[in-house]
């Protein structure tokens, strides 16, 4: 995904291990990536260009004008079955492939418009319905549209259009001679009844105005610190002898409080899961919702009503206005190359995007800066700025902090830190740390897009710019200014894997049915945040990273002092893996060993495995200690066992835990609790009270007695699950919050009105930190809260 397609991946990884020792030498020793994009161009052969083009024309990317009625009739499938969400996105690939100003693309969009009706999108559905009519839409059909139209004016409370609407359509019906087909009567019945819940509505008070019912907005930044763009006046940028540039708190750090928020420089939807085109009838066309299905393409906003390319049937967006802004950055020089950017990856595609839009911000400075690199081996950055940064100690103050003149590559001439091009060419590389074999890889795929950068999108080169006279040769077969580029789309892909950012969501998920909502965090993009790549590591960090749309937002989540260092996670976490796991992960893909507070820590401490892997003795309770052979921690107790028969113990359970949710998916209720109460009692005979297979059954049990509406035993089981959780991750964690948030609506569901309010508390005080006002979630738990708390007092009571 992040890295090219397997096939072309493995291609060209075969492709080094037959180079000359001579080769590889050349290209491992070289100095500066000019040296290394120089070297590897000349190594690609037109054979290595067949295998590329035949891999890039495996995804069914461009238009095809037989599709749309096969989604329209998929769509209309699944429209049938009530399963709505689908068959607007079935509709959206019809909309893809269609010509403009076409029968084909104003059906899709009709029928689309019906699917987001049915599930109450009423605003979006006008929209479809403006696109159906603009692109010719048949005049037989327009009075069902203009039913349609009506009925959605109405819902939002338009009443006057509502009623124009309606006239509209009472003025066509009377022009048009009266056919007797069924399905006339049933829309004239349907007109009648409508205007008259419009003339009833008309009769009401007038609502309160929408400008005072918003939903709260959440708040900026306000005062930005004057070091770093994008962060709060609390965030001081200052540069470390071992860890380089790091942000530290100027002052006390309560959790909760908002620290950076920035949107990304360049961001690149991940494709999901893109099937190679086959040419069998039945697999021609993909049926499958995907990420880019879902999101817009370019502000990653979730929407059911795409506005599609109209060059490609791969890019979609949320509106006109997105669709044109990523013409203009961007996309009018990506639209023709989409089935080989899905082929070299989501790095390649953000260097090359990263360099597009690098030339609508500084291109002057930018291309003086990256001919310096080809013609100088011993480049260094252009930005020298001497910048004074404060080492503020705790009880020091401002005043008396020592500050030391230090070159903080990244800055401005102001010595400002900025969310800009800039900012991003001086992140890191790590040249020296990657792979031989992974530098040619990167090299050669850089270099092919290129190739075809020069050939296929002359538009590139338009940036008014002389070409520049460069120090250093031009690689061979290129412009000058594309050998530039690809000295500096190299240089980004090498960064990525350091410095990208996956911009993620939650998403809900569980059957329709389903009364607890369990959530995942999924990945929508690949992006690249300068302030946030400022952050250092730490597997126990002080703060929690969110997304809304392309932006990041960045939260203390515990207490930071004042000159404490402001820490993220890079993924691995002292409560989801062991040290040495830890460390081998962040040292293969970010060249550092780990020396957090918690790694250091956990080394001091008995090497004891941790409660939530951990297994116990069957005849006392107690936790079992050792590596291949476990013995009871109870000096007095002689049992022990050999690790492989509990972990083969652990897999059987497993199983019998995976059997009974399939049973709940199925909704045999009754079966799926006798399993889940059978493999409970069985993992309390060996496994701790805070293993996570324990928490599972028993978050497993809580859905089961929901579904059967037994709140008060689903409240238990959740408890009960709760702690598990609490044990695992602690008390404020992320995953603390979804669990609060799952009891929160079991409770709200048994009427248990004091318990409920206490619980929506404590998550939403987790889930504020963490997700901010905006979430999902904390806006369900405020209509809870506000639900139960217009409710007349009721007897104090157990759930039933």
């Amino acid at each position: 995904m992040d890295l090219p397609s397997d096939e072309w991946k493995y291609y060209v990884l075969h492709k080094w291990s037959l180079l000359p020792k001579t080769t590889q030498v050349t290209i491992s020793t070289a100095e500066t990536l000019s040296d290394i994009f120089l070297h590897t161009s000349s190594l690609l052969q037109p054979k290595d260009e067949m295998v590329l083009k035949r891999l890039s024309g495996s995804y069914l990317v461009k238009k095809d004008y037989d599709a749309p009625l096969f989604y329209r009739e998929e769509g209309n499938r699944k429209f049938q079955e009530k399963e709505y969400t689908d068959a607007a996105v079935l509709y959206s690939k019809g909309v893809s492939h269609s010509r403009p100003n076409t029968e084909d693309i104003s059906l899709c969009y009709a029928n689309r418009s019906a699917a987001l009706f049915h599930l109450g999108q009423y605003e979006i559905c006008l929209k479809d319905i403006t696109r159906a009519q603009m692109h010719g839409y048949p005049e037989r059909l327009q009075p069902k549209m203009m039913l349609r139209k009506a009925e959605c004016l109405f819902s939002l409370g338009r009443l006057q259009e509502a009623n124009q609407t309606i006239s509209d359509l009472e003025n066509n019906l009377a022009a048009t001679p009266a056919p007797a087909a069924a399905s006339c009567h049933i829309l004239q019945k349907t007109l009648r009844h409508l205007k008259m819940q419009v003339q009833d509505k008309e009769k009401l008070p007038e609502p309160f105005p929408a400008a005072l019912t918003e939903a709260f907005e959440e708040m900026d930044l306000g005062e930005e610190s004057k070091q770093v763009s994008n962060a709060a006046p609390s965030v001081s940028l200052c540069t470390d002898p071992l860890k380089g540039r790091c942000l530290v708190a100027t002052k006390d750090i309560l959790p909760g409080e908002l620290l950076v928020k920035e949107n990304a420089f360049v961001s690149v939807l991940d494709p999901g899961e893109m099937p190679p085109l086959h040419h069998s009838l039945e697999s021609k066309w993909d049926t499958r919702v995907t990420t880019g299905d879902l999101h817009c393409h370019r502000c990653l906003k979730h929407t059911l009503a795409t506005v599609p390319c109209s060059g490609c049937s791969y890019a979609k967006y949320c509106s006109q206005e997105c669709m044109q802004q990523a013409w203009e950055g961007y996309h009018g020089t990506e639209c023709s190359l989409g089935g080989l950017l899905l082929t070299l990856g989501v790095f390649c595609h953000v260097a090359l995007r990263l360099t597009l839009l690098a030339r609508f911000e500084d291109v002057h400075k930018i291309v003086r800066r990256l001919r310096d690199e080809i013609g100088n081996k011993d480049f260094l950055p252009e930005n020298k700025n001497l910048v004074k940064t404060s080492n503020y100690s705790q009880g020091e103050s401002e005043e008396s902090g020592k500050s030391d003149e230090i070159l903080i590559p990244g800055c401005d001439v102001n010595g400002k830190y900025e969310s800009n091009y800039n900012a991003v060419f001086n992140l890191l590389p790590h040249t020296e740390n990657h792979r031989p074999e992974h530098k040619f890889l990167c090299a050669l795929s850089v270099f092919a897009l290129c190739k075809q950068l020069d050939t296929g999108s002359p538009r590139v080169l338009s940036t008014g710019l002389t070409p520049p006279k460069l120090k250093g040769a031009a690689t061979p077969g290129l412009c000058a200014d594309l050998t530039v580029w690809g000295v500096a789309m190299l240089r980004h892909m090498l960064q990525l894997q350091c410095n990208a950012q996956a911009i993620t969501s939650m998403q809900h998920t569980g059957s329709k049915e389903s009364i607890i909502t369990n959530s995942r965090q999924v990945r929508l993009a690949t992006g690249i945040f300068p302030v946030v790549s400022l952050l250092n590591h730490s597997c126990s960090p002080n703060t929690s990273v969110s997304f809304t749309s392309t932006a990041a937002t960045v939260r203390a989540t515990q207490q930071i002092r004042r000159g404490q260092e402001i820490l993220h996670c890079y993924g691995p976490q002292e409560s989801r893996m062991g040290v040495a796991e830890r460390r081998q992960k962040l040292r293969s893909q970010y060249f550092f060993d780990c020396s957090c507070v918690a790694c250091h820590s956990q080394e001091l401490r008995a090497a004891a495995e941790p409660k939530w892997n951990a297994f116990r003795c069957n005849k006392c309770r107690t936790l079992m200690q050792g590596d291949d052979v476990l013995s009871c921690g109870n000096r007095s107790c002689m049992k022990f066992f050999h690790r492989d028969q509990l972990v083969s113990h652990l897999q059987d359970l497993q199983q019998q835990v995976a059997l009974a949710q399939k049973l709940l998916r199925n909704g045999n209720l009754e079966q799926a609790i006798l399993q889940l109460l059978g493999c409970r009692q069985d993992a309390e005979s060996f496994l701790s009270a805070e293993h996570t297979m324990v928490g599972a059954i028993e978050d497993d049990l809580a859905q089961a007695y929901a579904a059967l509406g037994d709140w008060q035993r689903s409240a238990t089981h959740l408890q009960n699950s709760l702690q598990v959780v609490e044990a695992r991750y602690g008390p404020s964690s992320i995953e603390m919050g979804h669990e609060l948030f799952k009891l929160a609506q079991i409770l709200f569901n048994g009427f248990a009105v004091p318990e409920a309010l206490s619980t929506i508390e404590k998550a939403e005080t987790v889930l504020l930190v963490h997700c901010g006002p905006q979430s999902d979630e904390i806006q369900e738990l405020q209509e809870m809260k506000s639900c139960l708390l217009d409710l007349p007092p009721i007897p104090v009571g157990p759930l039933v």
